[in-house]
């Protein structure tokens, strides 16, 4: 179903997990969102048209979907780095106007400085907001969630791609946001490392009880982490097809309803393929 109303999908043989508790606070609303860019050649390019969703408190959403399709786009919007061309972005029913430390942003490639420590990459953000002497025993807490406690004093260049990807999500975490975004942060990593990640995303989000927004290409992964996950169409990009993941945590990728799931997204996808018949008998 395509267009501005969602389609939600429910297999009722799943059983749904319990919702996450001790969150209050970081639902996002996102209304009529449409997003143009300008092109060199004079015209505009409609990247979004029409999105509306709302990712309740302490939820886990990905964003899925093909390349051009806009996710990355309603990321930076919700970040408050992009503005709407129409339509409106709420966090607990402020609308968003720029960015704001009550929203972290993690990218696919970490971005920590060469010349700082991790330490001082980490305690970044308190320095920022001018906070850093008040709040400076947050950056050992942080570094010890992400378990780099023994590599403050390590500079980027000395760290594995899943250990600096680690340092990222502790300088964004170390704000301690509503929501915390995540634009494809496991791309780059090998898949044993990005397996393993994803375990580190959900301990973290256990341990912090954050809402999370997360664009991947990876169907696998946006079933093993999310509790719903929103399938955008080709641009410009829309809401095509909303998916609750009822499957209880911690999930194994080679059960039928893991297998049934990732199916249906491929499907939606248009990339499930098909058997045909032979041309020749044997």
């Amino acid at each position: 179903m395509v267009g501005s109303q969602a389609q939600t999908i429910y297999d009722s043989k799943i059983v749904p997990e319990k919702e996450p508790t001790g969150q209050t606070l970081g639902v996002i609303t996102i209304k009529d969102v449409s997003k143009k860019f300008p092109h060199p050649d004079g015209y505009e390019v409609t990247a979004l048209a029409k999105v509306e969703l709302t990712v309740d408190s302490g939820e886990f959403v990905s964003l899925i979907g093909p390349s051009g399709c806009g996710k990355s786009t309603l990321l930076r919007l919700i970040a408050g780095l992009e503005t709407a061309t129409t339509g409106t972005l709420e966090l607990d029913g402020e609308i968003i106007k720029g960015p704001d430390a009550e929203r972290g942003l993690v990218f696919q490639n970490p971005y920590l400085f060469p010349w700082l420590n991790i330490f001082n990459n980490v305690a970044f953000g308190l320095r920022a907001r001018n906070i850093y002497k008040r709040e400076k025993h947050l950056v050992s807490k942080f570094l010890e969630l992400v378990g780099l406690e023994k590599f403050g004093r390590v500079y980027p260049h000395h760290l594995s791609g899943g250990m600096a990807q680690r340092a990222s999500l502790a300088r964004a975490l170390i704000n301690q946001p509503r929501v915390l975004l995540l634009d494809e942060p496991l791309g780059a990593l090998d898949a044993f490392t990005r397996m393993n990640m994803q375990d580190e995303i959900l301990r973290i989000r256990a341990e912090n009880a954050v809402t999370m927004v997360m664009v991947t290409h990876d169907v696998d992964e946006a079933i093993y982490l999310s509790d719903r996950i929103v399938v955008m169409t080709p641009g410009p990009g829309r809401v095509e097809t909303i998916l609750k993941v009822p499957l209880f945590r911690p999930r194994a990728r080679n059960t039928p309803d893991f297998l049934q799931l990732r199916s249906r997204i491929l499907e939606i996808l248009h990339f499930a393929g098909h058997l045909e018949e032979p041309a020749y008998q044997i």
